[in-house]
């Protein structure tokens, strides 16, 4: 068999896999979990990359990484490496980061702070926009470096959140209203004051759809989380049915505090793929730590009242994060394979609180480290009896997981209208 129909065999079984997807999506009941191939078939991942994570606004960090210019992070969205920069005016840029030259990728640390971007290959050289510099003499006098640019990814900011869409395209909805909310309800925490205290990665041995259906229900909380379960009421929203009493009215007395402090609170959601939504924590208790009392002696932003609870903000496909009154945590789910992903971890203080003083890394990271240990292990357990060939699809409960069946529509949806298109 030679390269071309090694080829053709590779294009036909993707057009089998793209037919099957299809197929299987639109057969699939609503309230139930997925078809066993769409968590871990490779081809069903190649598809899950192509249609979603290469055409979809994904979360990939916060504008206080890279506060002043030349300072860049990199991030991969499967074998796609992406660099972000902020640039001389100040603007947070994206970029595919392989150079043009022979495709070698530019930056290949982490973090960094540079002057220009320079591939480590050849020393082709790049400005903070991404426009050639120098290719050398050896290129010849025909050589147009305008057209060798690097390439970009779209890139917008939104409360200092940081999206990226890997698509030819930007796609449609709603996503700039997001945006413009994100600012408003991001603004009393002041995201450019506050910088990075301490990072996780950690490898879960599951598809990342298995990764959000965990994230998006506290079913599994009280047999699971003990430590998470000491601040956080597992209730999702005001409107969740199984609220009691009890909680609807400390919810009342939050929001009155809230109020006087002119701190936004309103739910606020954008179809199924994004929601911004303020929830009291136990009453008592002030953040996330292991005894629910302060992470960090600077409060953040304009923030004076300790007792903010926790503003949740969802954004499919890849990301959940908790803002609290002395520090944030942001999430960050990326796949690397049909059975494995990367979820990271990044908790943000105040950009004047000095650590060993104002916070302790380790105190912030106990509880979240915990509850992401414990929620990998779950993760992989049911990873391992979805691969069983006794595994089929399962009811979700339409009151303790409507948060996942809200997920796997969207994720349904979205993927059936990406590969319609």
């Amino acid at each position: 068999m030679n390269q071309n129909d090694l080829l053709n065999l590779t294009y036909a079984s993707l057009g089998q896999a793209r037919e099957a997807m299809t197929g299987m999506l639109k057969e699939r009941r609503r309230d139930y979990s997925l078809p066993a191939p769409l968590y871990n078939d490779p081809h069903m991942f190649r598809l899950d990359m192509e249609e979603i994570f290469q055409k979809e606004w994904l979360f990939v960090g916060m504008t206080s990484e890279i506060p002043s210019r030349g300072d860049y992070f990199t991030v991969e969205i499967g074998q796609n490496p992406v660099l972000i920069v902020r640039d001389a005016d100040g603007s947070v840029n994206a970029f595919h980061n392989t150079c043009r030259h022979r495709g070698s990728r530019v930056c290949t640390e982490h973090r960094g702070k540079v002057a220009n971007l320079v591939c480590p290959y050849h020393q082709w050289t790049y400005d903070l926009k991404g426009n050639l510099l120098f290719a050398g003499t050896e290129m010849g006098e025909g050589f147009d470096m305008k057209q060798h640019g690097l390439k970009k990814a779209h890139c917008k900011v939104g409360g200092g959140f940081i999206y990226i869409c890997l698509g030819k395209e930007e796609p449609e909805g709603d996503f700039d209203e997001f945006l413009a909310t994100l600012d408003e309800y991001m603004e009393p925490y002041d995201v450019e004051n506050t910088k990075l205290a301490v990072e996780s990665n950690m490898y879960e041995k599951a598809n990342w759809k298995l990764v959000l259906e965990n994230n998006r229900e506290c079913y599994h909380c009280a047999g699971s989380h003990p430590e998470l379960l000491n601040t956080l009421l597992e209730w999702d929203d005001t409107n969740d049915p199984r609220a009691p009493q009890d909680f609807l009215d400390h919810y009342a007395r939050q929001a009155a505090a809230w109020d006087a402090e002119g701190i936004p609170h309103e739910h606020k959601s954008f179809g199924l793929r994004n929601r911004i939504v303020r929830m009291p924590l136990k009453e008592g208790t002030q953040v996330m730590t292991i005894d629910g009392q302060e992470g960090c002696t600077k409060l953040l932003g304009r923030i004076k009242n300790r007792e903010l609870g926790s503003m949740r903000i969802l954004h499919l496909p890849n990301s959940w994060n908790h803002m609290q009154s002395d520090h944030f945590i942001v999430f960050r789910v990326l796949p690397i394979s049909a059975q494995e992903s990367l979820v990271t971890t990044k908790w943000f203080v105040h950009k004047d609180a000095v650590e060993g003083v104002d916070y302790d890394p380790a105190r912030l990271r106990q509880v979240w480290d915990a509850t992401n240990d414990q929620d990998r292990v779950l993760g992989e357990e049911n990873q391992r009896g979805i691969n069983s060939v006794a595994y089929q699809p399962g009811p979700y409960s339409k009151t303790f997981e409507f948060g996942v069946i809200n997920f796997m529509d969207w994720y349904t949806d979205t993927t059936l209208e990406n590969l319609e298109k």
